[in-house]
């Protein structure tokens, strides 16, 4: 049976130092708004264009300029024209461009005469986003120069347009980009790195709030107010921060699939499933950390750690199958990992109940963690026989 009286009486408490204390509203709150505001306003385009991309042209023809205004013409890049290679080299390495395009001599010559020209890129690779797209947009321009050219000999030889194109490009490729049709950054991106910096507050919080109790020396007053209850305790202070770590995941939901208009092919109903679940395993993984290190210090520093490899190992950067097979062990450690799969079955693909019930379980099972330490726990906050920093 539950104490409730316990219960109540120890989350009126946990209410007060939340009052008194604004670190907790701020690290809770204010982190999250900042970060949802700094990343849906940084990507709000959904992909980069304008990348400066550096034209050295040294042929000066015709074809050579036409070269660089339909590159200049894309969506993506944005022509920077230097004299001498030098000079885009040192703006390269500064970061003031993301590429470099050299036009050799003679190129229209080559063209001309059907030898084959040669164009350099240099490409920033330690901008990855900038430099991966720059490379993109010079390999189209080249590929499409390239047709161009081949078209005119073509069209010389007295062909018509349609055994033009069936000899330039035999094989036609027809692209479906799933969820994310226009390529947008934000979708990609957004959708999945506001939950894992939310799981990376709730673990933080909570084992700060937990760990107060012994850097302090309140968690005999503490245990009191629970009835000398371990379970009662941590129930009243889960309460007060379930209520409003699931408030904070709501809002971002709405925000991210109503306002924002992130794909969902689902219902938005079964992501709040999802947020909500999140939330309570990263609790359970924050009282196991705790109850593992009952040092503050040293609990802030695992659970900071473990929240950090939680945005890798999600497996929404990098597909999880390509890692080593001992990393993808450790991913199934962490709640973000789960709520990605549920996130992929439910908003890209549809799929409902049927595609994302085990994801269900393995949350599930995260809450029964926190068991395996919850004496240990006790004994800490009764007997505060631990160092306090």
């Amino acid at each position: 049976m539950y104490d409730w009286k316990g219960i109540r009486a120890v989350a009126r408490r946990e209410l007060r130092i939340i009052r008194n204390r604004p670190l907790y509203l701020v690290g809770s709150i204010g982190v999250i708004a900042f970060c949802a505001i700094f990343f849906l306003t940084f990507l709000n385009d959904g992909l980069p264009h304008d990348i400066p991309i550096g034209i050295v042209d040294e042929d000066g023809s015709t074809t050579s300029r036409n070269f660089s205004q339909q590159l200049d013409a894309t969506q993506l890049g944005k022509v920077v024209r230097y004299d001498s290679f030098s000079a885009a080299r040192e703006d390269m390495t500064s970061g003031k461009i993301s590429a470099v395009c050299v036009i050799p001599t003679g190129m229209n010559e080559d063209i001309q005469s059907f030898r084959q020209p040669k164009i350099t890129f240099y490409v920033n690779g330690l901008y990855f986003v900038s430099g991966a797209l720059a490379w993109k947009d010079l390999l189209t321009m080249v590929y499409m120069s390239n047709g161009a050219v081949q078209r005119e000999v073509f069209r010389a030889k007295g062909y018509n347009d349609r055994q033009i194109m069936g000899m330039i490009r035999p094989i036609d490729i027809d692209t479906h980009q799933i969820g994310n049709v226009t390529t947008n950054y934000n979708y990609y991106l957004t959708g999945i790195l506001l939950p894992a910096i939310l799981e990376m507050i709730v673990i933080i919080v909570l084992i700060y709030s937990l760990g107060t109790e012994l850097k302090y020396g309140t968690s005999r007053h503490l245990m009191n107010t629970a009835g000398n209850s371990i379970a009662t305790a941590l129930t009243g202070k889960l309460l007060v921060w379930t209520i409003v770590f699931s408030a904070i995941g709501f809002i971002l939901v709405l925000i991210l699939y109503h306002q924002m208009h992130f794909p969902m092919a689902g219902s938005i109903f079964n992501m709040f499933i999802a947020m909500f679940l999140m939330v309570l395993a990263s609790e359970a993984i924050a009282i196991f950390i705790l109850e593992m290190l009952p040092v503050p210090r040293l609990a802030l520093s695992v659970g900071a750690l473990y929240s950090v490899l939680g945005f890798s190992l999600s497996g929404f950067t990098l597909p999880l199958e390509a890692m080593p097979p001992y990393i993808q062990g450790l991913a199934a450690a962490f709640p973000i990992r789960y709520y990605y799969l549920f996130h992929v079955q439910e908003a890209i693909f549809g799929t409902g109940f049927a595609g994302w019930w085990k994801y269900v379980i393995f949350l599930l099972l995260f809450l029964f963690v926190p068991l395996l330490g919850i004496r240990r726990l006790k004994d800490a906050y009764i007997n505060q026989n631990y160092p306090k920093d």
